[in-house]
């Protein structure tokens, strides 16, 4: 199966206005950041990592993994990438909408910069997993609905007990 390159962005932007709608719905409650920091257990990821772990992971692939360049984000890697334990000092939700905006913008200049000849090629930060520029991105576009969706269900809980 290939894929239109041409789709990505507008897939993108389609999964970015429903985590937005979820961080703008956090922010409308009494206290937001108590439902930020909701977790399904302990040393589990709160509201607030499933949401900065899609800023941090298009960040990498970005700057690590498409190309490799420069980033202005890589205080928050550590923090937010794959297998990371979440904090219990949460972003605030400025933050949270700061490192998406941005990470976005890289990615979708890094994903500009493929054309379809290059989707069987696979860049150097992908060559361990063996990854493709086709599955990179078609995991792009799988991973924000993954994560927003455990980010709903953990704001359903929240809502819940109170």
């Amino acid at each position: 199966m290939s894929i239109d390159i041409a789709t990505i962005p507008e897939l993108l932007n389609f999964n970015r206005v429903m985590t937005l709608k979820l961080l703008d719905e956090i922010s409308e409650l009494p206290d937001p950041a108590s439902a930020l920091g909701h977790r399904p257990g302990p040393q589990r990821a709160h509201i607030a990592w499933q949401i900065m772990h899609l800023g941090i992971t298009e960040e990498l692939f970005a700057s690590q993994r498409l190309r490799t360049t420069d980033s202005s984000l890589t205080e928050w890697f550590d923090l937010y990438q794959k297998g990371s334990t979440a904090s219990d000092e949460l972003p605030t939700i400025d933050t949270i909408r700061s490192v998406l905006s941005e990470s976005r913008k890289n990615l979708l200049d890094a994903i500009s910069q493929i054309t379809e000849a290059d989707l069987d090629t696979i860049p150097a930060g992908l060559s361990e997993r063996g990854w493709t520029n086709q599955m990179a991105l078609q995991i792009v576009c799988w991973h924000e609905p993954h994560h927003q969706g455990q980010a709903h269900l953990l704001l359903n809980s929240w809502k819940a007990q109170q």
